[in-house]
């Protein structure tokens, strides 16, 4: 299994960049496979895409450059030892360890900022 689960990318102009990748990803296999709720991304639009769960997000946002990676852990111990080392070299917080259940039921993550500002985020999918 490879350790990145999914990554993002920001989007100038959202429905622009929806539809490209709607086309993108249609011609591989894959489709958009989420829209996360405006409540639960401060109103931006934000999708995902992929063929069996989502793994390529794109995100509304003038800012541009910023990146998202989420690195695949295997229990929920190692998301929590991830968000604890991570503060602890320097990292800011974006979300401790948690369950996001608008992803999915077991979703269980944490998010930091890197010193460069990219969210880093460590996930693990397994129940319980």
């Amino acid at each position: 299994h490879i350790m990145i689960d999914h990554m993002g990318i920001n989007a100038a102009d959202f429905e622009t960049s929806k539809a490209f990748y709607n086309a993108v990803f249609a011609a591989l296999g894959g489709s958009l496979m989420m829209t996360v709720p405006k409540e639960y991304t401060g109103g931006k639009g934000v999708i995902g895409y992929g063929r069996e769960q989502p793994q390529f997000w794109v995100t509304e946002s003038a800012e541009k450059g910023h990146q998202h990676f989420a690195f695949s852990a295997r229990s929920r111990a190692e998301v929590d030892a991830f968000y604890k080392a991570a503060m602890a070299a320097g990292g800011r917080d974006n979300g401790g360890p948690g369950l996001r259940p608008h992803y999915h039921e077991h979703y269980y993550g944490a998010f930091v900022f890197d010193p460069d500002g990219n969210n880093v985020e460590a996930v693990c999918h397994a129940p319980g």
